[in-house]
């Protein structure tokens, strides 16, 4: 089979980084090819000289078989690349056609024809399986759709060799399906699929041929068939990875946080959490699972105190903290890991050690004499520095240096490390590797054999049926359902999560 793509001695540096290593790999004519590594093994840096977004130092690429060196995604565009990014590059107030075509409009005497625009669009779509409407606007289609429009753009285009970035990201069980049925047809008709993902199942159930980076080199080649997930995640992180973790169940203990019928508003005035209740007890971990948008991020900042409920009722160890601040709630013994760790869980100007400390520093333990006892203190991140195999540099360097790994397990270490009983874990692992995603869940498994009792949501099903003694999925704002994780599968949880059943849970 010929090679749709060639990287040959492929090297970037920037200041103080070599970001990849004389790369070298060959994408055959016709298949699905993943790339995986850690986070900072090279993948976006090469996928980025690939699409003429950053130039290489060295080594060179060819594509069928003819040196390539785009000056910028124009040109890679033109010779039949196209790129889905994770981050949807969409105009809502579009429709899809108006997306689709942008820049490359039909024209009818001088003018664009959007009833061309339309069926050109729909002929591809239909072309490929691609259930979209050309009409509708794009910020009325739910996310699964949105990644289908961003396909659209790139067909329509004629691209014959399609990058897909974590393209499962914010995706249903369902909805991957549906998109894994496209990327199949399209690897049929003949295209080229360069797959960049880090969740090693779905590599196993797509892709023909791996390429493994670490480190910024190209470490492994392997064929899918031949192979497995622990053989990769190996070749990843250079040990063995227990990918199997699921976490032993113990009875809870008494109730922690009870919310109850709890309704608040989202952005623009719109409805976004409507009657929900829930209870965490010590000894558990209560997963919180639903597709982005419906009301798990609202719902978790009304608990936290960063948004005012409009009805309803928040207790934390029996004592009603609905109307508290949420200094009053911290005291009480709220911990909170928030979906942002750059804008809201840590101060990315301030030092590692003052991140560690942070909100905690008028605690008996750093302080003196009345006097903020800085010994105490800096002893006190090393400890956690330690326990929590944070990498840095000096501990008075800005958290900002860090990466996003070692940022989460500051954030994670200053949480859990003051005793609080209530731990409000968000997106608790959202952009991480795989050995960070190992660890961030030994600690949440560990708060949790402790007495503590964790809420979390999540994005990523395989960590919800992992971790959560009891699964709840939200829609539309409601609560729709109670799961126990050992009797369902993630696509079971999907249906809940698309609003296919509309159950109340039992309690």
């Amino acid at each position: 089979m010929t090679a749709a793509l060639e990287f040959r001695g492929v090297t970037k540096r920037f200041p103080g980084v070599l970001a990849n290593d004389a790369v070298d790999m060959t994408v055959r004519a016709g298949e699905i090819h993943a790339v995986v590594g850690e986070n900072g093994a090279g993948k976006t840096t090469l996928m980025s000289i690939l699409f003429g977004l950053l130039p290489a130092d060295a080594g060179h690429i060819l594509v069928n078989g003819e040196p390539a060196r785009f000056a910028s995604a124009l040109d890679a565009i033109r010779a039949g690349l196209g790129m889905v990014h994770q981050a949807f590059r969409l105009f809502p107030t579009l429709t899809v056609a108006d997306n689709v075509v942008f820049r490359e409009e039909p024209t009818r005497s001088g003018l664009v024809d959007r009833s061309e625009s339309i069926r050109q669009v729909r002929d591809v779509a239909d072309r490929y399986g691609l259930a979209v409407d050309p009409t509708e606007v794009v910020e009325n289609l739910p996310v699964g759709v949105l990644q289908r429009v961003e396909i659209l753009k790139a067909l329509y285009r004629d691209a014959q060799i399609l990058i897909l970035d974590e393209p499962t990201a914010v995706l249903t069980p369902q909805e991957r399906d549906k998109l894994f049925e496209v990327i199949r047809l399209l690897r049929d008709s003949g295209r080229t699929i360069l797959f960049i993902t880090h969740k090693l199942g779905e590599v196993m159930a797509l892709s023909d041929r791996v390429t493994v980076l670490r480190d910024g080199r190209s470490v492994a080649h392997l064929v899918t068939a031949d192979t497995s997930p622990e053989e990769i995640a190996r070749h990843m992180t250079g040990r063995e990875v227990d990918l199997d973790r699921r976490a032993p169940q113990h009875s809870p203990g008494q109730a922690v946080l009870a919310v109850s019928d709890l309704s608040a508003t989202g952005e623009h005035g719109r409805p976004a959490v409507h009657e929900a209740s829930l209870e965490v007890r010590s000894g558990e971990i209560v997963g919180i699972a639903g597709v982005a948008g419906n009301g798990q991020s609202e719902l978790i900042e009304v608990i936290a105190g960063l948004r005012a409920a409009d009805s309803g009722s928040v207790h934390l160890n029996g004592v009603d903290i609905t109307q508290a601040e949420v200094s009053a709630r911290r005291s009480s013994g709220m911990a909170y890991v928030p979906e942002d760790r750059h804008g809201v869980g840590t101060s990315h100007r301030a030092s590692v050690w003052a991140n560690l400390l942070m909100s905690h520093q008028r605690g008996p333990a750093f302080q003196r004499r009345g006097w903020f006892n800085l010994r105490a203190v800096r002893k006190h991140a090393r400890n956690l520095i330690s326990a929590y195999d944070i990498r840095t540099g000096p501990i008075g360097s800005p958290v900002s240096t860090l990466s996003g790994g070692n940022l989460q397990k500051v954030v994670v270490a200053r949480e859990i490390s003051h005793g609080a009983p209530l731990l409000i874990a968000e997106q608790p692992t959202r952009g991480l590797d795989i050995a960070a995603i190992e660890f961030i869940h030994s600690r949440l498994i560990r708060f949790r054999d402790d007495g503590g009792a964790v809420l979390m949501v999540s994005a990523e099903l395989s960590e919800i049926l992992a971790l959560s003694t009891r699964i709840l999925v939200m829609f539309e704002g409601r609560i729709v359902v109670e799961l126990d994780p050992a009797e369902v599968t993630e696509a079971d949880v999907g249906v809940y999560m698309t609003g296919a059943h509309q159950e109340h849970p039992d309690g």
